[in-house]
């Protein structure tokens, strides 16, 4: 008998020993062939054999490739390039195999769970999602790219979806309790992926409270989070009580998106929720009490907060009644009307009441900066105040604007002053021509009841005070009467002796729309004195219930010291890469704004939750828009 080597499988020759020749015949009886040999026309993917007649045709069960049971998530933890949690991002790697039948459904940003073996879930987003070969074949050559072209579908087997995950955190019960902590451990290989569809472990997960101003519903690339929940949605909102510090609201907000994006009609209804006659805010005084909101409004959109939205249907009105979210039309809402010289207000859109008023002269005494102009340096500014000083010992509270005007343009002012050494010749014609200005007198002192006689009716619990400008045609005139109102509220906030109890004893909110206008970073004195005014309310305003709503489309011109007082920054679309820069949100999420739809809004509020993607209500509560 011929020794054979072991790897070689070639038919007997004829010259083998015939014993061997028969064994091998009756020890292949599973693979018969006919005396010719194998058959070589057969494709070589073809496994079954054919037989001679003599030969006994053989049948085999198939097998099936698919494990018994129901699927239970979309996927499983891959460790075919390790599991890692480290304590930094870059130390941190994770991913899932996504199967075929859940590959559609997978999209980037989506929350997932993982199980732990003693119960415990990591909360997590995918974060990244990848194909890959799933045999180590070139797929970028002709004939490839010939087939794929002449057919409609892709087959799937032949690549592996990857998904890369980032850990939120891991949520574990405490008494009952559902909570969350830091990712502190690594999941096991081949541990279930499911979508996060409970809405408990998805706001937990995210941190998000389960009470406050509602803002919209969580979401992910422009589609709402869908639980089994009723209602499905998941409500994002905004912590407004005292339970883990004081309510967000006082620690300032800010609305930044570029036009047409929705920023005026979500600035409304978030508004709206503040004005909500169930939400208080206690006072030092032991007292709780509702806030009051005054609104800045340049484009003469706010006051229509007082009227119904005609577009809201009695589905609409129950659907948010289900989710606590405050609607219609708030019957306490005023117009206060500033009177300027040559502008008169119009309105036929709005139902709310009108109230005019005038800026006196006598606010200047305590804010010689409305006033300064942009240009006057400190020097310049020291002389205007120690004009004011003597003009008002002279004249008193009642002193107006044309009488100061007709005071400073004295000859013999000018010399006493130059002679005693106290304010310069040079210096007291600069400031002489910058305080002399067709906009002050167009504010100061017209044919109106003055703002400060009026602040038990400007400033009351619960109610919208609206100053529209939109009828100022001067931009100093509006620049005077914005500044000068804002910062009269933040004076008697921020005072220990105030003229106007109303103000300090009020929760107040001051919404400014197009705040870059009012609060930019600027060299002159004014512009610094404003900043510096407004930062100082923004420090103190949790201890004193002020909070300031802030609204743009130009995030990069606001100053930075007021800037970072802002905790809750809600961004919707904006197209400047300068302005995308400014709000300061996270890298994941800032690549989404250029493409974001009308409604669409990235929240990033480090004290209130996880940044998020979230979708405004698609109708405002209140009335909106012109007819």
């Amino acid at each position: 008998m011929t020794e054979r080597d072991p790897g070689d499988f070639t038919r007997p020759s004829a010259d083998d020993d015939s014993e061997t020749i028969e064994s091998s015949a009756s020890g292949t009886d599973d693979f018969d062939a006919d005396d010719s040999g194998l058959d070589t026309s057969s494709d070589p993917g073809d496994f079954e054999t054919s037989s001679s007649s003599g030969t006994r045709e053989k049948n085999f069960d198939s097998m099936g490739t698919d494990p018994r049971g129901t699927d239970r998530g979309i996927g499983t933890l891959s460790a075919a390039e390790g599991l890692r949690i480290g304590e930094q991002e870059d130390e941190t790697h994770l991913q899932a195999y996504v199967t075929a039948d859940n590959r559609e459904d997978v999209r980037v940003g989506k929350y997932l769970l993982v199980g732990y073996p003693d119960g415990e879930k990591l909360f997590c987003r995918i974060c990244a999602l990848e194909y890959r070969q799933e045999y180590r074949v070139d797929d970028a050559t002709e004939i490839h790219s010939k087939r794929a072209m002449r057919r409609e579908d892709i087959d799937e087997a032949d690549y592996k979806l990857m998904a890369d995950l980032k850990p939120v955190a891991v949520l574990y019960e405490d008494g009952g309790e559902l909570k969350r902590r830091m990712t502190d451990r690594v999941p096991k290989p081949k541990s279930v992926v499911r979508e996060a569809s409970d809405k408990a472990e998805i706001k937990t997960g995210l941190k998000m409270p389960a009470e406050g101003v509602f803002l919209g519903h969580l979401s992910v690339g422009g589609e709402k989070v869908r639980t089994a929940a009723e209602p499905p949605t998941i409500d994002y909102r905004l912590k407004d009580d005292y339970d883990d510090g004081d309510p967000l609201v006082f620690r300032h907000t800010l609305v930044a998106g570029g036009t047409g994006s929705g920023k005026t009609h979500g600035a409304k209804n978030m508004l709206r929720q503040f004005l909500s006659a169930e939400r208080r805010y206690e006072m030092d005084d032991g007292a709780s009490r509702r806030a009051a909101v005054v609104q800045f409004d340049p484009q003469d959109e706010y006051a229509q907060m007082h009227d119904d939205n005609p577009d809201v249907t009695a589905e609409d009105e129950r659907r948010w009644e289900s989710e606590g979210v405050a609607h219609g039309g708030h019957d306490e809402t005023k117009a206060f009307v500033p009177k300027v010289k040559e502008s008169s207000y119009a309105a036929d859109h709005h139902r709310a009441e009108q109230v005019e008023f005038t800026i006196p002269f006598s606010m200047v005494k305590r804010r010689p900066w409305l006033v300064a102009g942009a240009s006057l340096n400190d020097n310049q500014y020291n002389a205007l105040r120690h004009l004011l000083d003597r003009f008002f010992e002279q004249y008193g509270d009642a002193g107006t604007y044309e009488q100061f005007v007709n005071y400073i343009d004295d000859p013999a002012l000018r010399e006493e002053l130059d002679e005693n050494g106290r304010v310069h010749e040079a210096t007291y014609d600069a400031v002489k021509r910058r305080a002399i200005s067709s906009a002050f007198y167009s504010v100061f002192d017209r044919d109106a009841r003055p703002i400060t006689d009026q602040i038990e009716s400007f400033v009351r619990s619960g109610q919208l005070s609206v100053v529209p400008t939109y009828h100022l045609n001067d931009s100093r005139a509006t620049e005077v009467v914005v500044l000068a109102l804002a910062s009269l509220l933040v004076d008697e906030k921020l005072s220990n002796d105030p003229e106007h109890t109303r103000i300090k004893e009020t929760p107040l909110v001051v919404g400014m729309d197009e705040a870059h206008n009012f609060l930019t970073d600027a060299e002159s004195v004014q512009a610094r004195k404003v900043i510096t005014k407004f930062t100082e309310a923004a420090k103190q305003g949790r201890k004193e219930r002020l909070g300031l709503f802030l609204i743009t489309q130009d995030p990069q011109d606001i100053a930075e010291p007021v800037f970072k007082q802002v905790n809750t920054t809600v961004v919707l679309n904006l197209g400047d890469e300068d302005a995308i820069k400014s709000v300061n949100i996270p890298s994941e999420l800032e690549g989404k704004v250029p493409y974001m739809e009308k409604g669409q809004m990235v929240v990033y509020s480090p004290d209130n939750s996880e940044p998020v993607e979230i979708i405004g209500l698609s109708k405002c509560v209140t009335k909106h828009g012109r007819e």
